[in-house]
């Protein structure tokens, strides 16, 4: 079975196990945006618990 291609550039393993990601809304249209939401936008965050499986098994994972 093959990876995601999508899947693969846009999450990661952390140590524990756990898939981490980005968050979205960043990338372009920042003016409207206030200083506080894109400093609060910047750091990466985990994947929703009921999220986990789906993307598992884009990963090929468990």
């Amino acid at each position: 079975m093959k990876t995601n291609s999508g899947a693969k550039k846009r999450f990661t393993l952390t140590g524990s196990g756990k898939i981490k990601r980005k968050h979205a809304f960043k990338r372009h249209i920042l003016t409207k945006k206030t200083t506080k939401q894109k400093r609060a936008l910047t750091h990466d965050t985990l994947v929703n618990p009921a999220d986990v499986k789906n993307v598992k098994s884009l990963l090929c994972l468990r």
